[in-house]
């Protein structure tokens, strides 16, 4: 029997740096990293210390082959990755996409840069895993799977950013983060490439009332990025990238603001569980 579940789990939620203790149990603390799962099929969005868990808990369930793509290389999109144990089983094979620095610098260079010493006690050449890099430019179409389109385009932020769309099965998710947006314009080629999606994961790091003093850090908010999903006939928006200040009833109350202005908003929450 064919497997047509397209499921979207998040294992890292928070932005910056990751965050621990009472105030923040129920939206969690982890840094970015999401699974989208295209029936059997397992591709994976940024390596925040959300990575370390994703890791575990695929292995444990028998996967062996993954697809990691960068939207970009910020330490909270890559903490995770030396914590990744199928990298160190000869029995996995992982592939890794980056397109944020093309043509300055390749996927291959931007591990080998980061996972070293100082920086890690260990360089990629302990690893045992198959490994594959895939170096792409931001606006192609890439196929990492049998039926799965990924569409890319370029984000607002600062060295570079590259936001996805996932599409299979006649569903898809568009994850768009970080980026800026500019205040009162609905950006029509992001507007063309969200269009339709049957859910949306957005930046929303900042209030409205927030974004003049943080102009120029690359990130926005949940009313801007409910424009666009109304804008796009998205259904749902998960707000996602949580400031690490903001805690759960910061988060609770953020939340609450913004559905009222689009009842299709949530927050997203580590291990959260989205069936389209």
């Amino acid at each position: 029997m064919q497997d047509d579940t397209f499921r979207v789990k998040f294992w890292g939620v928070r932005g910056s740096l990751p965050v621990s203790g009472e105030q923040f149990l129920r939206y969690g603390g982890n840094t970015p990293c999401i699974e989208v799962r295209c029936g059997a099929e397992v591709l994976i969005f940024d390596a925040g210390s959300g990575l370390r868990e994703a890791g575990l808990s695929l292995m444990s369930e028998g996967v062996s082959e993954f697809d990691v793509f960068f939207t970009h290389t910020h330490y909270d999109h890559i903490i995770g990755l030396p914590y990744f144990k199928p990298i160190y089983r000869c029995s996995s094979a992982v592939r890794f996409w980056s397109g944020h620095l093309h043509g300055k610098m390749s996927t291959a260079e931007m591990i080998n840069e980061f996972m070293r010493p100082p920086w890690f006690p260990v360089g990629p050449g302990i690893c045992q895993a198959s490994l594959d890099t895939v170096d792409f430019r931001p606006g192609e179409t890439l196929s990492p799977r049998k039926d799965v389109t990924v569409r890319t385009m370029s984000l607002v932020h600062p060295g570079g950013c590259v936001g996805y769309r996932v599409d299979w099965g006649g569903r898809a998710v568009a994850l768009i983060y970080d980026h800026e947006h500019e205040p009162g314009i609905l950006d029509p080629e992001l507007l063309d490439f969200i269009a339709g999606a049957d859910l949306m994961v957005y930046d929303c790091t900042y209030l409205e009332s927030e974004m003049a003093a943080y102009r120029g850090y690359g990130h926005s908010t949940g009313i801007h990025g409910s424009r666009l999903a109304m804008a796009a006939g998205i259904p749902r928006l998960a707000m996602f990238h949580h400031d690490p200040s903001r805690n759960d009833a910061a988060l609770a109350a953020m939340e609450q603001e913004v559905q009222a202005f689009f009842a299709g908003a949530f927050a997203a929450r580590d291990h959260q569980v989205i069936d389209l």
